[in-house]
Formats: C-alpha cells, structure tokens, sequence
C-alpha cells in the first residue's frame, strides 16, 4: 500500500534563504510557462504548446540562467511545468464537462509552497547522512536539513516534496511497498451518520461532539484580520508591520487545520481498532457547500427574490468546520491499513426512513434532532436513525457483492 509522512524541518537561516530563493525562482517557472501559452494561443495561429514543448526548452533557461533556474534539480523544475499541465488539463475538462472552467492563474509569492521531486536520489536524497542519529534530508542547492522524524518511516520513499505552511517548512514522503499492520478482528460492524450538531453518532447511539475549531477561534481570528484590512489595497510593497499582521492570520488558520486534523485522525483510530467494517454515507461535500443561486424577480427587472444565502452561508461554514471529507478520507486510509472494510451508502432518505417499520416520509423527521415515525409511531434520535438506515443498507450492499 502507499502512505504518505509529513515531518517538520528544522533548516539553518542560511538554509531557509535558500528554501525561500527555491520557492520563488520555481514559482517564477511556473508563471512564465503560464504567460507563454497565453501569449501563443492569442497569437493568430492559435498554437496550443504541451508539457513537452516546455520540458525542452528547461535546457536552455538553466543554461542562460546559471545563478537561479540552474541552481535547482531539473526534475523538481519538471515537476512544476507537470502541475501547470494538469491545471490545464483541468481546465479543458472543465470547459467539456460545462463547468465553471476557472482558467489557470498567476501564482503570487505566498500562493506557491510546494516543489516536488519525482524520485528520491535525483535532485533530493531522504536520510542522507545514516551514520548520524539525526536524520536529515538533502536538497540540490539547499543542503542537509534536520528532520524531526517523530515516527518510523516503512516501504520504499518514492517521491519528495518541500511544503511551507506559515514560516514552517515540512517535507512530504509519498512510499509505496508499505506492510499492512492488521489489527485483530473484533467481529463489531457500526454504522456512522455525520452531522453538524454532533461530530459522528454511531448506530450504538453513541455521540461524537463537534468541537467546532473554527468557531471557538472566530473572536481571535476576526480581531487578527482587522489589521490587514487597514493597509492601502494596490501597493506594490507590503510594510513590515502589514507581513506581520498577514502571518499572524496564516498562524491562527494552522493553527484550526492542525486541531482539525488531531481530531480526525483520533476518532478514526477509536473506529478503526474497535471495528471490522465501518460505514458511511457518501457525502458530496462539494455539492452540500455549494452557494444557492440567485432568483430573479419577474415583476421587478434587475432584482432578486431572496434566496436566503446568509443562512446557506452559515450552514457551509459549519460543515466545512466540521472537515467531513478530510475525515472520510484518514478513515478509508487507517482501515485500509489495519485491514478493516469501510462501506460508503446512498445517503438519500437515511433520516426520513423508519428502521423498525420501514415506513419514508418527510414527516417522520420532526425537528433536526427528533424522529417520529408517522406509521408505527417509533421515536428516536434523527441522527441515531441515520446511523441505523446506513448500517442496514451497508449490509445489503455487502450481501449484494457476496
């Protein structure tokens, strides 16, 4: 199986110039090969240039610019025209499928933080000095930089990648060819419905608080973003003082994803270790989150009926709050690994459908928390009988694939 490990680099200052220089002449890569293909397909032949057109010319930008494109590993400089290939490529199924296409864009100097190395040993080498107890990772035009390796690292290191999140620098592990650590089976099934008043509640009736990071940090970051919205907008130089008040948001908003993330991997290893099969409904959170779209008023031309998008903008906060997608995907990856199944059903009707009788209907759920059958009259918890419905359903879909 294939698993990822993220640790926390501990560069020199020196180190970390030259991480920051890393990032910058990348990114001026990437948006030149941005503004090349602009200009081609407005030229009136209409050229559409690829990924290989631009991988050809890396040769010559190194050797015309020896001090900053040459100083770097040319598959690193590869990997970047990759990812500008794939926003395009993006872009055009966009346009096929008739979605909001979203042209690809300039990337500004804080909105470029990651630079990939396709494979370990070209360009970049993890656990360059093994005589030494500090594990340290090598970098073409960096050096040796100190690892906080806080875990065992297994299966073979395929691909690297440099991340900056705020003023810290990481380093991404992409292996393969890592062993399964199987967990005894229990011989327990659960069902689990996600929510927003509760985090998760389980068919067992168990309830998973929502600790709502982002809500119990509003106060602070709200005070925190005053300040960047005092600064003139357009000026081409920030001040010392308008960087601070930028990093201080960028560390408050690490600061929610890193809880965010604790939280998820914590309840998806209580799952995993005291369950053999697990499941979910399966969620479009992309589409859950999606803004209402305006209503034009027939009898007023240019205005709109409302459509109440400050409640939906509400709502969306708190499910994007809540992380469900971040969560759904740590617990396919824990049970995977420990060997467990995970069975994502319809999620259409869950709360509506009575599990002792069967009976559907709108009117069966009462309020948000509160289920009331209409037909045999069953009350419960709305989110105890999702969970019920989705263990059901995961059992005749797993009957179904017997």
């Amino acid at each position: 199986m294939i698993r990822a490990y993220k640790f926390l680099l501990r560069p020199t200052t020196r180190q970390e110039q030259a991480l920051r220089a890393m990032l910058a002449d990348h990114c001026s890569l990437y948006n030149g090969a941005l503004q090349e293909r602009r200009d081609a397909w407005r030229h009136a032949t209409k050229t559409g240039i690829k990924y290989g057109d631009q991988s050809g010319q890396l040769k010559e930008i190194r050797a015309f610019d020896p001090e900053r494109q040459g100083r770097w590993s040319f598959s690193s400089q590869q990997a970047t025209l990759r990812r500008l290939d794939k926003a395009f490529q993006a872009f055009f199924r966009r346009v096929r499928t008739g979605d909001k296409p979203g042209y690809p864009r300039f990337k500004g100097a804080g909105h470029f933080d990651t630079v990939v190395f396709p494979k370990d040993g070209d360009g970049c080498r993890w656990n360059s000095t093994p005589h030494d107890p500090q594990t340290r990772v090598r970098l073409q035009g960096v050096g040796h930089i100190r690892v906080h390796q806080h875990r065992l690292v297994k299966g073979r290191v395929k691909t690297l990648a440099v991340k900056r999140e705020g003023n810290r620098w990481y380093v991404v592990l992409s292996c393969d060819e890592v062993p399964a650590e199987l967990l005894p089976t229990t011989g327990a099934v659960v069902g689990i419905d996600l929510g927003v008043t509760h985090f998760l509640t389980t068919s067992t009736g168990e309830h998973i608080a929502n600790p709502r990071f982002l809500q119990e940090a509003a106060e602070e970051l709200a005070e925190a973003q005053r300040n960047p919205a005092t600064f003139p907008q357009g000026t081409k130089r920030r001040t010392k003082a308008h960087r601070a008040a930028a990093r201080k948001v960028a560390k408050i908003h690490a600061r929610i994803r890193r809880q965010r993330l604790d939280h998820a991997h914590k309840t998806a290893l209580t799952l995993v270790r005291d369950h053999d099969t697990i499941a979910h409904e399966k969620l479009n959170t992309a589409g859950m989150t999606k803004a209402p779209a305006p209503k034009a008023d027939p009898e007023q031309p240019g205005a709109f009926l409302p459509n109440q998008r400050a409640a939906k903008a509400g709502l969306n906060r708190s499910i994007l709050d809540a992380g469900w997608g971040v969560f759904l995907a740590i617990l396919a990856g824990k049970a995977e690994s420990a060997g467990r199944s995970v069975v994502a059903v319809d999620p259409r009707n869950t709360s509506r459908t009575c599990p002792s009788c069967g009976h559907v209907a709108k009117e069966n759920r009462l309020t948000q928390a509160k289920f009331q059958c209409t037909a045999c009259g069953m009350t419960a918890n709305a989110d105890h009988v999702g969970a019920l419905n989705i263990l059901n359903r995961a059992g005749l879909a797993l009957c179904d694939a017997a």
